[in-house]
């Protein structure tokens, strides 16, 4: 892999982590991420407006059924990631949110009978991932009681989790399935499908954040802060959407994706490290170590 892979794979990581700094320092909330989402959707958009006509044309019936269950993970990734920010701290929910899909992913995966697809490096590393998840909410060593793991941290954790597993293996059959119709490049192909998608997330998150009462005082609160929340909101969903450009684009200086899947992990520690170093987390013991298990095992995974 080049240097300039690499280079724009850690930019990402950096990117990726900050965005959650932002939101976690924002307390967000649903109304919070349909902002971010719409910011997002609005610098993907280019892209749609330009190759969109010959995508959409052609595009099968199924991909927009993809399409829709897509949007519904990512606003549930959202939701859940929200709730997680509120209930705990950055050094705890975020690794978990991160590095949980890859437990859910192999759990399918083995589900749909395709456990023969599973490498014994790739359960090697789901072992790890899982000792490292066990570690990090504790604050001591001898803390292993039930109550550290049944709380609303984990719970909302392990739904952003699925919410992620779900919109990754929902995004790798249609995107399989749009690259087979060759009608542009992969690279302009994931661009204006990561923009519809991004647009349905937009309706459900609109639906949940619009449907409840308090959803609506949510939105109209955060709009007319006099504290720039909405501002915060669009900063954090422009980070995602460059966050996800600039891997697809260190895509083209490697030969190797797994390499790829394997750097972006480096997000994993960093998230930690700016909740303990910015927002001032108590950096426990079994937190820090669970954190090095954890991305130890998601590199193996990648690279396995």
């Amino acid at each position: 892999m080049s240097s300039i892979a690499i280079m724009l794979l850690v930019l990402s990581a950096f990117v990726h982590a900050g965005w959650n700094l932002v939101s976690k320092r924002q307390h967000p909330s649903a109304s919070f991420f349909l902002v971010a989402n719409l910011a997002g959707t609005f610098l993907l958009a280019p892209s749609l407006l330009l190759n969109g006509n010959l995508v959409v044309l052609y595009m099968p019936a199924q991909i927009w059924a993809f399409l829709l269950a897509s949007g519904f993970f990512l606003a549930l990734y959202y939701i859940s990631l929200a709730g997680a920010y509120r209930a705990a701290d950055m050094s705890v929910a975020y690794p978990l949110a991160r590095s949980s899909p890859v437990i859910v992913v192999a759990f399918v995966t083995m589900m749909m009978g395709r456990g023969d697809q599973i490498s014994p490096g790739c359960v090697a590393g789901i072992i790890l991932v899982v000792s490292g998840c066990f570690l990090i909410p504790l604050q001591r060593l001898g803390d292993l009681r039930l109550n550290n793991y049944v709380n609303a941290t984990c719970g909302l954790a392990l739904l952003a989790a699925i919410g992620t597993s779900g919109y990754s293996i929902v995004d790798d059959e249609a995107l399989r399935q749009l690259r087979t119709q060759a009608i542009l490049g992969k690279t302009q192909t994931t661009l204006v499908y990561a923009c519809l998608e991004s647009l349905f997330a937009s309706i459900w998150l609109f639906l949940f954040v619009t449907l409840r009462p308090d959803g609506r005082s949510s939105l109209n609160q955060l709009l007319r802060s006099k504290k720039h929340d909405a501002v915060f909101a669009v900063v954090a969903g422009f980070a995602i959407s460059l966050a996800y450009i600039l891997v697809l684009i260190s895509l083209a200086f490697a030969d190797n994706v797994s390499y790829i899947v394997g750097f972006r992990q480096l997000c994993v520690p960093l998230g930690a490290i700016l909740g303990i170093g910015i927002l001032k987390e108590v950096p426990h013991l079994p937190k820090i170590a669970g954190v090095i298990i954890m991305f130890a095992g998601l590199v193996w995974v990648a690279l396995g």
